[in-house]
């Protein structure tokens, strides 16, 4: 008999290392081998494959990736298999990840998060799942000791500093009206008006299915813009409406720097040529958006009774999301549809204020 070199059809899977040593996506969805191929089924397989690949976000594969290695690291040091999982084991991996042990005095290890602890359970489920496996994470070994991590070592969220409307009038004022310039201004006034991650910003394209890789695309109106933004969840729209001013106005920034720009197709927030008069075919990094943050707040003076050092780390590309939801005087519902949001419970989280105790309750009842 001749040998069979399709190893689709064999149950030898070849690991894939950019993916945490996980079987490729290849060898997870095949032909069963008991079904003979054919072109159309060949079809449909490629058809899935290209769908699984798109079931999580390119970065939350990076970080499930991160989290399997380490614990296979561990596992391999100590002696202990990672596969099958393990409750007990994995018990005792989460509680060295919460107070690491000495068996390194040259190089150790600083104490994980509990919401660093919390993402790598995920990451083990994910990677578990994808395997045939279950991970109960509700096991007394598990949910105990998460439970008493949680409860000696959780600390208050760490909470980027909210742009508010104030800020965002001197940051774009900062700005000079040269191409750079007027894409800068229109991705802030774009990013605050609309409630945008500085990931969403970026991937923007000028019109429905200009690029593989959009996130999404702008129509302009009359009386506004409309962003479509592909989320965790599908698809969302997001209204922008016009400004008071053409000076603080998000859409005319952004018909600005389309029109100068000469941006008719593909990605809209470009990079530009070294002498900064052409735009480029190349999308933009979300991290142009944070740096562009975090400048602008320098130049702008906002803060300035921290030091520089305090006020780069309090600002971050989140600063325009939480800006919008503090600074928007109108119901809560439309702001938590604004942003996206599941629960009103996740956009009070935004909602933050330098000036608070606007509302005295205590006062309100009489005391």
């Amino acid at each position: 008999m001749p040998e069979n070199n399709d190893k689709s059809r064999l149950n030898i899977p070849r690991t894939d290392e950019a993916n945490g040593g996980l079987p490729s996506t290849d060898e997870r969805l095949s032909l069963p081998a008991f079904v003979a191929g054919s072109g159309s089924l060949d079809r449909l397989v490629d058809t899935a494959r290209d769908y699984a690949r798109q079931a999580t976000a390119e970065n939350t594969n990076k970080a499930y990736a991160k989290d399997w290695a380490h614990f296979t690291r561990w596992c391999r040091r100590r002696g202990a298999d990672a596969l099958p999982p393990s409750p007990e084991l994995i018990g005792l991996y989460i509680a060295n990840c919460a107070a690491p042990d000495t068996e390194a005095p040259a190089r150790p290890a600083r104490p994980l998060s509990v919401s660093t602890i919390e993402r790598r359970l995920s990451g083990l489920a994910w990677h578990y799942q994808q395997r045939g496996f279950v991970l109960d994470r509700k096991d007394r070994h598990i949910a105990t000791v998460l439970a008493g991590i949680r409860r000696k070592h959780a600390r208050p969220p760490v909470q980027k500093e909210a742009v508010l409307a104030e800020d965002i009038r001197a940051m774009v004022a900062t700005l000079p009206f040269d191409l750079r310039g007027l894409r800068d201004r229109a991705i802030l006034l774009i990013g605050y008006a609309g409630g945008l991650r500085r990931s969403e910003i970026v991937s923007l394209d000028h019109s429905r299915d200009d690029t593989p890789d959009s996130g999404g695309w702008v129509e302009i109106e009359d009386n506004g813009a409309i962003l479509f933004l592909r989320g965790k969840t599908g698809w969302r729209e997001v209204e922008i409406g016009r400004g008071s001013s053409d000076q603080t106005c998000p859409v005319h920034a952004l018909e600005q720097w389309l029109q100068f720009a000469k941006i008719d197709f593909g990605p809209l927030f470009r990079r530009t040529t070294r002498d900064n008069k052409r735009a480029l075919d190349a999308r933009l990094s979300d991290k142009h958006v944070a740096r562009l943050i975090k400048q602008t707040v320098l130049d702008a003076g906002i803060r300035s009774d921290l030091s520089e050092k305090d006020r780069l780390a309090l600002f971050s590309g989140h600063s325009l999301r939480a800006g919008l939801a503090s600074s928007a005087e109108v119901d809560e519902r439309y702001i938590q549809k604004h942003l996206g949001h599941a629960s009103a419970e996740m956009t009070r989280r935004y909602q933050r204020r330098r000036d608070r105790f606007r509302v005295n309750l205590t006062k309100a009842a009489g005391l």
